[in-house]
C-alpha cells in the first residue's frame, strides 16, 4: 500500500511539473497572439476568447449532466424504497 501511495505522489509530481512548462508556453503564445491581433485591427482576439469560453464550458456542462442523472437515479431509488 505504501508503494502505491509513493508511486501515485511521484506520478502526480512528475505530471504537474511537465504540465507547468507547457501551460506557461501556451499562455504566453496566446497572449502575444491576442495583443498583436487587436493592435493590427484583426478580430483574432474575439475568436480566441470564444474558443477559450467554449473549452471552459464543456467540462461544466458534463459535470452538470452527470449530477442531474445521478440525482434522478437517487430520487427513483428513494421512491421505490418508500413503496
Amino acid at each position: 500500500m505504501k508503494r502505491a501511495i509513493i508511486f501515485f505522489i511521484l506520478l502526480v509530481a512528475v505530471t504537474a511539473g511537465a504540465g507547468l512548462q507547457k501551460a506557461a508556453a501556451q499562455c504566453a503564445m496566446c497572449t502575444i497572439s491576442a495583443e498583436q491581433g487587436t493592435q493590427n485591427g484583426n478580430t483574432q482576439a474575439v475568436g480566441l476568447n470564444t474558443g477559450v469560453l467554449y473549452l471552459m464550458a464543456i467540462p461544466y456542462l458534463m459535470i452538470a449532466a452527470i449530477g442531474f442523472l445521478w440525482y434522478k437515479r437517487y430520487r427513483r431509488s428513494q421512491a421505490s424504497l418508500r413503496s
